[in-house]
């Protein structure tokens, strides 16, 4: 139980509970206007954009990385899906072209943060902020800095959907949370993730081809946004140069409070799920009591530099029980 209590299942554990708290507190507080299932589906559907973002993010993070670049990514791939040309060849062909457009900006833009980052030797920070913010130039002059409408019916029709009575968002969210726990943690590539973020001179020394590995790192969290785009169009019907703004902010503070470690080493997508619910949820409840947004901005700062001290404190006592631990004949 004390394994378990100081592990990953702890630190889980701990994020349920946290979020069952914000429950009883939206219940309290609001009361039925908390407790519909209406209300739920709002917290789940406000949480799937950010949360398939967070979990490309994780991947980056868990290697030791950081990008920067994902919102605005984001707010790109709508664009570009939503020009009029693309829209016309997806109208006489088929409404995914609209999903593979927005796919590959979001691979390209990955593709090019993580040749920056491997093979130019640039911190990931300066080359992911210089992506955040050419991504966000380039998406304003080819719209002319003006909202484009999604007129696509088919398109539309199929993000609007509902499977089950759940929207087909959520579903997306959930698809892609089961995809990146798995590749995370039942695969080489995850294994591969988790020691460059432990370790990445002895990484390479193992025979793990590095560079390589980062650049696939970045086109995964480049298509996590190109995913989160397509999912902004069927909400919001429209592409606009703001979407996306300060998202990865949100998303990077998910994947923290979710128990990633920001050093790399240690990666959770169960976490990073639970740290965009307990976000989603406080942001619910202080919509339902109609509380000041900067109020709001100071608990997510707070929760943030919380979650980060309690990280230094637990990576600073696993070395400390590596060295104590007695050694067996």
């Amino acid at each position: 139980m004390q394994n378990f209590l100081r592990g990953s299942g702890g630190r889980s554990l701990g994020l349920v509970i946290a979020l069952a708290l914000l429950f009883v507190v939206g219940a309290i507080t609001s009361g039925d206007r908390f407790l519909n299932l209406e209300n739920f589906l709002t917290i789940f559907r406000y949480a799937s954009i950010i949360g398939v973002i967070s979990i490309g993010v994780t991947f980056v993070i868990t290697a030791g990385g950081i990008d920067l670049s994902v919102g605005s990514v984001m707010g790109l791939a709508t664009v570009v899906a939503s020009l009029t040309a693309v829209q016309l060849a997806a109208t006489q062909s088929h409404w995914i072209l609209m999903v593979l457009v927005a796919l590959a900006v979001g691979a390209g833009a990955g593709l090019i943060n993580g040749l920056v980052i491997a093979y130019g030797n640039v911190v990931a920070f300066i080359a992911t902020l210089a992506m955040l913010v050419g991504a966000r130039g380039f998406a304003e002059l080819i719209s002319g800095r003006s909202t484009q409408i999604v007129t696509n019916r088919d398109f539309l029709q199929i993000m609007r959907a509902d499977f089950l009575g759940v929207p087909i968002l959520i579903w997306i969210f959930v698809l892609v949370a089961v995809a990146g726990w798995f590749l995370l943690n039942r695969t080489t590539f995850g294994r591969r993730t988790i020691a460059i973020g432990g370790n990445l001179e002895a990484s390479r020394l193992a025979g793990i081809k590095v560079k390589r590995h980062l650049v696939y790192l970045y086109i995964l969290a480049g298509v996590a946004a190109g995913i989160a785009g397509v999912m902004m169009l069927g909400r919001t019907t429209a592409g606009t140069s703001t979407h996306g703004l300060l998202y990865e902010l949100d998303a990077i503070a998910a994947v923290v409070v979710g128990g990633t470690l920001l050093i790399g080493g240690r990666g959770t997508i169960m976490g990073t799920v639970l740290g965009v619910l307990i976000f989603s949820t406080l942001t619910n409840v202080f919509i339902q009591n109609n509380l000041d947004t900067s109020v709001q901005a100071l608990a997510k700062g707070l929760i943030i530099v919380v979650a980060v001290l309690l990280q230094q404190r637990f990576a600073a006592r696993g070395p400390r029980r590596a060295k104590a631990k007695p050694i067996r004949a």
